[in-house]
């Protein structure tokens, strides 16, 4: 490794701990973290820190949690720091130019995705929920546009039909702590020249809505699958389930679902279900282009994430009935 640097380290989720965690293993100097403000959570309505501030106070580093960097006074208190670099990690703030210049070597950002595809707020999402085939995490440099920076280094990783938004975070969160060490070692000793990011291909993972949570039986099933997973484990994709005609529906949230071989949709009776009918006694789910789905992993109100045979044990979804 190159001499250790002076850094301060911005992050705020879980998916930014890997990276703050071998960033001080190989001898870094955390100035400070900043992270975002503690919030109202759960029940009782306690406050909770994020990921980062918990663990960068676990392991005695100074921590800020500033609402804003806009002011003055955050600024020059974050120029005082006499950085070197610093690396930020889906952090939730704008930086200010200010901000941006005041490291030595400027701020690097670990971002989770394949530039320019899925600049923005929900890259690992939205990238599952499109079926990308690959994605993977790159170490740029921030400038004022919205993740649009120069591309210091890649790592990719291929994205599986089984896989969820949950399971490709894992593994970027750990790729992006690899990257960073290696990424800030070559643009501290100039070993790595940052690369323009390409003019095509652009698209932006804007945050997930409620819009985006619905599942719309109607679509084919492999957008449909896409959805579910990319959805997976939060905030989860729901459908109602309408057991008979005039009865009471029930918001069902699917967690992991798979497609069902065309070869196997054989009994004569599902020729002639429609989009949301259920097809089997085992959460089989007709889509609009005549595929189906089965539900592997779901929810029901007030109860926790289940396997789709336990859930079946309490809730009799059969052939026949409906997830509208």
């Amino acid at each position: 490794m190159t001499d250790p640097l002076r850094i301060a380290f911005m992050g705020s989720p879980d998916f930014a701990v890997p990276v703050l965690a071998a960033l001080k293993q190989v001898g870094h100097t955390i100035a400070c973290v900043y992270s975002q403000p503690p919030r109202p959570s759960g029940r009782g309505r306690k406050l909770r820190q994020t990921p980062v501030h918990a663990w960068a106070e676990r392991h005695g580093l100074d921590v800020r949690t500033p609402r804003s960097l806009k002011q003055v006074p955050e600024q020059e208190a974050f120029a005082a720091l006499d950085l070197d670099a610093a690396v930020v990690v889906a952090y939730g703030l704008i930086l200010p130019q200010n901000v941006l210049d005041a490291p030595r070597l400027g701020c690097m950002n670990m971002h989770a995705s394949l530039l320019p595809r899925w600049r923005g707020a929900a890259p690992i999402h939205r990238a599952v929920m499109a079926g990308d085939a690959e994605t993977g995490v790159q170490a740029m440099m921030m400038e004022a546009g919205l993740d649009t920076g120069p591309i210091l280094a890649t790592e990719r990783t291929a994205i599986s039909p089984d896989d969820t938004t949950g399971s490709v975070h894992d593994r970027l969160a750990e790729l992006a702590a690899t990257l960073a060490v290696a990424a800030l070692g070559g643009l501290s000793d100039g070993a790595i020249i940052a690369q323009k990011q390409a003019e095509e291909g652009v698209l932006y993972a804007h945050k997930i809505g409620a819009e985006d949570q619905k599942i719309d039986w109607t679509k084919p099933a492999a957008e449909v699958d896409a959805q579910i997973r990319g959805l997976s484990p939060f905030p989860g994709a729901w459908c109602e389930y309408l057991a008979q005609t005039g009865a009471d529906s029930m918001r069902i949230k699917a967690l992991l679902s798979c497609r069902i071989p065309a070869a196997n949709l054989h009994d004569p009776c599902w020729k002639d279900a429609g989009p949301g009918d259920v097809i089997d006694d085992a959460l089989g789910v007709m889509c609009g282009d005549g595929q189906a789905v089965r539900i592997l992993r779901a929810q029901k109100p007030g109860a926790k994430p289940m396997q789709a045979a336990d859930l079946l044990r309490g809730l009799p979804i059969l052939a026949g009935h409906v997830l509208t």
